[in-house]
C-alpha cells in the first residue's frame, strides 16, 4: 500500500512532470527530489538562495507527512558544479542539520538537472513517526 503526499503549497512541477511529492510505504516516507524553485516553478538564481528554498521545499513535504528533518534517515543530492557551489551548499545543509546525529548521505555531482539554472536535487527517505 502507499500513500501520497503533497505540501500545501504546490511545485508547479509535480503536476507538469506527472510525479507525487513523496510517497508513504512501509512505515517511510520516500521524498521526490526537491528543487529551489518558487511557486511557479521557476529556479531562484542566486546559488545559496536556491539551495535554502530547496531545503524548505523539502521541509514542506516532510510537514505534509507529518515529519520533520529529524525523521530523515538516508539522503542524496545532486549538485551541478558541485565545487564551486560546495560551500553555499554546505551552509544551507548547516540550517537543517546542525548537530549530530545526521542522516546518512550521498552527494553526486551532476552535468545538469532538469531546468537550467538549477544547482540542487534533495531526494530523502524519512521515517513515519508512529501513531
Amino acid at each position: 500500500m502507499r500513500d501520497v503526499i503533497f505540501p500545501n503549497k504546490g511545485q508547479a512541477s509535480y503536476e507538469k512532470f506527472g510525479y507525487s511529492a513523496a510517497v508513504k510505504s512501509g512505515g517511510f516516507l520516500f521524498v521526490s527530489g526537491q528543487v529551489g524553485t518558487d511557486e511557479v516553478g521557476a529556479p531562484i538564481r542566486m546559488p545559496s538562495e536556491q539551495f535554502d528554498v530547496a531545503f524548505a521545499n523539502l521541509g514542506e513535504v516532510l510537514n505534509a507527512a507529518g515529519c520533520g528533518f529529524d525523521d530523515i534517515v538516508d539522503v542524496t543530492s545532486f549538485h551541478v558544479n558541485m565545487y564551486e557551489y560546495f560551500d553555499d551548499f554546505a551552509a544551507a545543509k548547516q540550517k537543517v542539520f546542525p548537530k549530530a546525529p545526521f542522516p546518512n548521505w550521498t552527494a553526486v555531482g551532476v552535468v545538469n538537472l532538469a531546468l537550467p539554472d538549477l544547482f540542487l536535487e534533495i531526494k530523502a527517505i524519512a521515517r513515519l513517526q508512529q501513531v
